[in-house]
């Protein structure tokens, strides 16, 4: 085994991990070595070799090992944990396909630490395309088909709420609205007067705009950072989307019975909430790399979708 690693990525550990779910049977892990390792934002990402002792069918040669960034330790980012509650709760409940499977999920509340094994799909999956291009049509429509299935999955299900995520009561909500109004007095000295109003009007309008949601009608579970480049396309051109970095999962709306003007509406209300998403990004100390640009284009298709009708309403 390679010196260094985590415990997480032990040969004991993981022998122990791969015979719980049933893909190791007798045999052991005999070492582990890292292939490749590399930072993202968030996490750390670490690609494993694995060699074994006994005969091995079906057990994996390799798996990818997610864990925390140590600058990131106790900063309030409760990505991690939602991450593996995504894998603990809800991957579990899914027909197979659609996530990576994950071998082992574990978040120490403690000390906030955290790690996933995931399947490695390098073989016989790749990104869409290379950022920042945008992928081809056809395959943003299998990204589309994709989380349209997750979607329809978990539509209207009884669990939402129960045992499967948390629905956010009128004070919760309130609560959420505020606690951005104080983020957003940090944020907003960057932004022009123009753009600050926008996020006045939006958080003003916040409860009308959340009625749906607070109806409890068409809610299912949503992704919460749906860019295209958080899925992989099966290298074989066939249809086995795999959706990945589910740190944002919540209960969230989705559109049914509608004509083409309640629709447009709806669409026009995302687009106003996705402006907060700079905001809560800055506040989690994401580099303005990554928001700035985005935040000035989302808030050009706020101007081009006339979404601030819906804030003058």
């Amino acid at each position: 085994m390679t010196d260094g690693l985590p415990s997480a990525a032990t040969a004991a550990h993981l022998t122990d991990v791969l015979r719980r779910v049933g893909v190791l049977g007798r045999a052991a892990v005999r070492a582990v070595t890292v292939d490749s390792a590399r930072s993202t934002i968030m996490s750390r990402i670490t690609r494993l070799r694995l060699s074994y002792d006994g005969a091995t069918d079906g057990a994996p040669e390799s798996l990818f090992l997610k864990t925390r960034l140590p600058e990131r330790a106790r900063n309030h980012y409760a990505g991690g944990r939602q991450e593996v509650a995504f894998y603990s709760i809800v991957a579990p409940q899914m027909n197979a396909g659609l996530v990576p499977r994950c071998f082992d999920a574990q978040w120490d509340a403690e000390t906030d630490d955290w790690h996933l094994l995931l399947e490695d799909l390098t073989d016989t999956h790749v990104p869409p395309s290379t950022w920042p291009l945008p992928p081809n049509l056809a395959q943003c429509e299998q990204i589309i088909g994709a989380r349209a299935r997750f979607h329809g999955a978990w539509w209207g299900d009884a669990r939402l709420g129960a045992s499967v995520g948390t629905l956010r009561d009128a004070a919760a909500l309130d609560q959420l609205v505020q606690d951005l109004r104080g983020r957003f007095r940090s944020f907003a000295d960057a932004l022009p007067p123009e753009r600050c109003g926008i996020y006045e009007r939006l958080f003003d309008a916040a409860p009308r705009l959340s009625e749906r949601y607070r109806a409890r009608h068409s809610l299912t579970l949503v992704h919460g950072d749906a860019h295209v480049w958080n899925c992989f396309l099966p290298r074989d051109g066939g249809g086995d989307v795999r959706l990945f970095d589910w740190d944002g999962w919540r209960i969230g709306v989705a559109a049914t019975d509608y004509d083409q003007r309640a629709l447009s509406e709806d669409y026009q209300w995302a687009m106003l909430w996705q402006i907060t998403t700079p905001v809560w990004q800055a506040a989690f100390n994401i580099p303005p790399v990554v928001w700035w640009n985005n935040m000035e284009r989302v808030l050009l298709a706020v101007d081009d979708l006339g979404c601030h009708e819906l804030l003058l309403a």
